[in-house]
């Protein structure tokens, strides 16, 4: 009747040894290196063409001077002001909005084959009926 007290107890109160076992002692590297690196599964194993030269419409050499500039709901650069940068002139004078060679703003711009396929009438009716209409 006492047996999970008991045995509870006993777990409490022994000494706990961890089953993972590190080799050597545990050390901090004295310096790091932050540079750019191509990645280990990388085809290549060279970072691309360019990189950090400020070619390719990137300026940024690391991903510090990239953040300083990057944008996410509006503006993280703490310097950025209306006099100068963003909402210093309207959208009318900065010209139309044309993406790049091979970006597409919407998926029904994709090719054909890229696109999703229409859900047939008996699929819409395996999710309303959570795929009881399958059996049934």
């Amino acid at each position: 009747m006492f047996a999970t007290r008991v045995l509870r107890q006993a777990a409490a109160h022994a000494e706990r040894t961890p089953l993972i076992r590190f080799i050597g002692k545990r050390s901090i590297p004295e310096h790091v290196d932050h540079s750019p690196q191509p990645h280990p599964a990388s085809p290549s194993g060279a970072l691309p063409a360019g990189f950090g030269s400020g070619s390719g419409g990137s300026s940024h050499t690391s991903f510090s001077s990239y953040r300083d500039h990057a944008q996410q709901h509006g503006p993280l650069r703490k310097t950025i002001s209306a006099a100068g940068g963003i909402g210093a002139q309207s959208a009318s004078n900065l010209g139309p909005v044309e993406p790049p060679k091979g970006v597409y703003f919407d998926r029904n711009e994709l090719p054909e084959r890229f696109r999703r396929v229409p859900l047939s009438a008996a699929e819409i009716e395996a999710i309303e009926t959570g795929g009881a209409a399958l059996f049934g």
